[in-house]
């Protein structure tokens, strides 16, 4: 009977001990990871405006206090109001392309309450090269 007993009392303790690691609060969780452009070249740049969809996969409201860019990236909407759980929303960004060889580099960074990280980073990469002429 103390086997049984006791076999009990470990499962209830293992079981609070797995609840009690859930966190609670709200997560940004991007739909992509990042964004490759890939090699694209000098004669024939791409569009560069993306809207990065991310959802809030946490189980409390998301509340984005700031979203900044790097090098020559323009942040033209992020959302202002809070972002309800399991509801996606979008970040919409647009940077040029100087029509030169250079590695694309750009990062966004998203500042809010989520409990994994208050700074959760979306980089775009890519390369811009010279076309090969044919002789």
């Amino acid at each position: 009977m103390k086997k049984v007993i006791l076999s009990l009392a470990m499962f209830i303790l293992f079981i609070f001990m797995l609840t009690a690691q859930e966190e609670d609060g709200p997560v940004l969780t991007w739909e992509i990871p990042s964004y490759d452009y890939g090699t694209v070249y000098t004669d024939d740049l791409p569009e560069t405006k993306l809207a990065i969809v991310f959802e809030n996969t946490g189980n409390q409201p998301l509340v984005l206090t700031n979203v900044r860019a790097c090098c020559g990236t323009r942040v033209t909407h992020w959302p202002k109001e809070p972002v309800m759980p399991g509801v996606k929303d979008t970040i919409k960004i647009e940077f040029n392309l100087v029509p030169r060889p250079h590695r694309i580099r750009r990062s966004v960074v998203a500042s809010s309450n989520c409990t994994e990280s208050n700074n959760k980073v979306f980089r775009i990469t890519g390369e811009v090269v010279q076309r090969e002429e044919n002789p």
